[in-house]
Parts: structure tokens; sequence; C-alpha cells
């Protein structure tokens, strides 16, 4: 793989993601050398997070360890489910949080619905209500592990995209920061850092990914906010 110098780090060159998907799955699901010394950071969320993982990792090395789920993320729902075993017994200095791209995406009802030619009565995973009141519970358990909690804003959804619509994310966006305000949660405004380069870090038209470019892009980001609080 080839490698440029950005920013004082090593980071991939700007391949599209479906070229090296595997690896950077790998590479973000191995669990990292725990130094006794360093803090500990957590990342909760889904393919987007899977992705810029391991670049996230090398640009904390020698300030604390980045750990991540060994999942998906994908819904809150799927969260709140699983939240206690992602968590474990580690004590967390970080926990950097994202649910929202899979609690927007749109299905059909059931399967006499898709059936029907023409009609597009998609309805989302889950319900902006029912998001707003998974991310109160969700903050409940967080807040039991006394780490400086993040949260990640949902990235662009782009015109195009076959199960999504552009706009929600935005919606549900303001939902999740609603709800941080009220708990005194620092907010990592991902989706407008992504803006910034987009249309240009689009792995391809109509799809919520990015390049490799892109990936780090987000993950200068990602860093530059975990960096912030664990100065607190």
């Amino acid at each position: 793989m080839i490698l440029f110098l950005t920013a004082g780090f090593l980071a991939p060159s700007c391949t599209p993601l479906a070229d090296l998907s595997g690896s950077h799955s790998r590479a973000a699901f191995a669990k990292p050398k725990d130094d006794p010394a360093l803090p500990n950071v957590l990342l909760i969320g889904d393919s987007i997070s899977i992705y810029y993982t391991a670049r996230v990792r090398q640009m904390l090395i020698g300030k604390a360890d980045v750990f991540r789920i060994r999942d998906n993320g994908k819904s809150t729902d799927i969260g709140l489910e699983n939240l206690n075993q992602w968590l474990g017994d580690e004590k967390w200095a970080v926990i950097h949080f994202n649910w929202g791209l899979w609690d927007i995406h749109r299905r059909y009802p059931d399967a006499a619905e898709r059936r029907q030619c023409g009609t597009d009565n998609r309805i989302f995973s889950i319900p902006p209500e029912q998001y707003r009141q998974n991310l109160e519970k969700i903050l409940v358990r967080l807040k039991r592990t006394d780490a400086e909690l993040l949260w990640c804003t949902t990235t662009p959804v782009p015109e195009g995209e076959p199960d999504r619509r552009p706009g929600d994310e935005i919606a549900y966006n303001r939902i999740a920061g609603e709800v941080m305000t009220r708990h005194g949660i620092a907010t990592n405004d991902l989706h407008s850092h992504a803006m910034k380069k987009l249309p240009g870090i689009a792995v391809k038209e109509g799809d919520v990914h990015f390049t490799n470019g892109g990936y780090t892009h987000l993950a200068l980001k990602v860093t530059e906010s975990i960096t912030a609080c664990l100065k607190k």
C-alpha cells in the first residue's frame, strides 16, 4: 500500500474504500496493546467509524490507547442491546460515540408494501421520537462509566443514496444535539467537517462512505476532539 505523509502522520493514499475495506476492517477490530500508563479511549459507531479507527489509533500513539467496539454499532436499538457488553469492565477516559445512519435508514413496513410498484412508503428504521428516547437511555448507561463523553454528529447523506434521504441526518443531528446539550455532553461536529471536502471525498455518487483520503480527513477531526477531552 502506498503511503504519504500528512499533518505529521502516515496515512493511506486516496484509493477508493472498496479496494481496501478488508484490511481496514481488520486493523480497526484488532485489539491494541494496552499501556497501563496511557488513558483508554473507546470509539462507538457504524462503518464510518470503523474506517477511521486505525487512523485515529495511529494519530494518538503515545497519548492514548484507542479501542473500538468489535462490531458495527448500527442503530440506537442495537446500541441499547449491546452497550453493557461493549463497555465491559474497562476504565474508559473518553468515549466517542455516534448513532444515526442506521436509524434514518428507510425500510418498507412489510413485504406486501415492497411489492407495490411505483410506491415509496418506506419508514425510518428508528422514528425520531424513539431515537431521542434511545439516546436518553444510552446516556444513562454511558454516564455510569465516569468517562468524558463525546458525541459525534452523523456524517452527510448525499443525493442519490437509495435507502436514506438527504437532510434526514440533519434532523436527527438536531435531535441528538438537544439531548447532548441538556446533559452537558461535548460534541464533535463531524458532519460539518465532512462537508468541507464533499463531494471530493465521497467514495462514489450516492454513497455515504468516503475515500481513504476522506477517512483521514475525518480521523484528524476525531483525534483533535478526543485530544481536547483528554486534556480535561
